[in-house]
């Protein structure tokens, strides 16, 4: 494993609000290919969006900010982040 794939995080990230129906998801994943982050964003059947992203940890950041900021589609009303090391996430970035 290189040392890049080894100081890789994984951001899970539970998007509540108006965020389904919205374009949220799609949007998320242009914003998490700009930042080199792997994963996928999915609808919850609460009204969620999970969102789980793999790479470095500014990158990831950056994600969880641009979640809550205010150019996100839809209306965001909180996010839940937990944070722990890459499981191996495939390329690229999924809406599921």
């Amino acid at each position: 494993m290189s040392d890049q794939a080894s100081a890789d995080q994984r951001l899970t990230a539970h998007v509540k609000g108006r965020v389904q129906g919205v374009g949220f998801r799609w949007w998320t994943r242009a914003r998490a290919l700009e930042l080199g982050l792997r994963g996928s964003a999915t609808n919850l059947a609460d009204g969620r969006v999970e969102v789980v992203a793999e790479g470095p940890e500014p990158a990831l950041r950056q994600l969880a900010e641009v979640l809550r900021g205010p150019a996100a589609p839809g209306r965001v009303a909180f996010v839940a982040e937990r944070w722990g090391p890459a499981r191996g996430e495939p390329e690229g970035f999924t809406e599921r």
